[in-house]
């Protein structure tokens, strides 16, 4: 096996493991935070920060394997589903917040959680889908679409506590909030049918769409 391919499994590992930790850390401060201001929008925050774990984890267990392309069928199914279930929160959450029957509370260590979620998020996000797209891996480039959409959503979280904060506008997050859950169904259907054995890895990855455009 080639000493690069080594290089970019131990990577894609390290990557998923600093994801992992980071939102377990997240998500018992924004449930913790949320909590103590009865804000619905800082619990399912909190919640997200889960279902981004439980898609690291897919690949995580994907990549301790001697083959990790024969548990990607697998790992993709449970990004997928992972991708559906944020679509599924954030649509709840915004009815709920367009209707009136929750209204995000002020809370300074939401805004700073969903600051500093923005700032890491998209990084991490950058490097898994690098390295997932070099080595070829399907499931760490939908993983890292997965971050980068937790990084989306941190930014409307954010723009809803700042707009709730600064000027009463408790409806603003529910808004970028179903923008959010449109593409998140997008991605959750694309990782879902990222199994297909007629479709190339390449493909699936952007690669061959890369390769096309350089020579069109």
């Amino acid at each position: 096996m080639p000493e690069r391919v080594l290089v970019l499994r131990r990577r894609i590992r390290w990557i998923v493991a600093i994801t992992i930790a980071w939102n377990v850390i997240e998500g018992i401060v924004a449930l913790l935070a949320g909590g103590a201001a009865s804000s619905a929008a800082l619990i399912g925050f909190g919640l997200d920060s889960f279902v981004e774990v439980l898609s690291a984890a897919a690949v995580a267990w994907q990549f301790a394997a001697p083959d990790p392309e024969g548990r990607e069928r697998t790992a993709l199914r449970v990004i997928a589903i992972a991708f559906f279930a944020l679509a599924a929160y954030v649509t709840i959450d915004a009815i709920l917040a367009l209707t009136g029957a929750r209204e995000p509370e002020h809370s300074p260590v939401g805004i700073a959680l969903a600051a500093l979620s923005l700032v890491v998020m998209p990084i991490l996000s950058a490097i898994e889908r690098r390295t997932g797209r070099e080595l070829g891996s399907a499931s760490a480039v939908a993983d890292s679409k997965q971050t980068l959409m937790c990084a989306y959503l941190s930014g409307a979280v954010l723009l809803g506590l700042v707009a709730n904060a600064a000027l009463g506008w408790a409806w603003a997050d529910a808004i970028a909030a179903l923008v959010i859950a449109v593409f998140a169904v997008r991605e959750g259907v694309e990782a879902w049918r990222g199994d297909a054995c007629t479709t190339p890895v390449a493909a699936l990855t952007g690669e061959l769409a890369d390769h096309d455009a350089h020579h069109a």
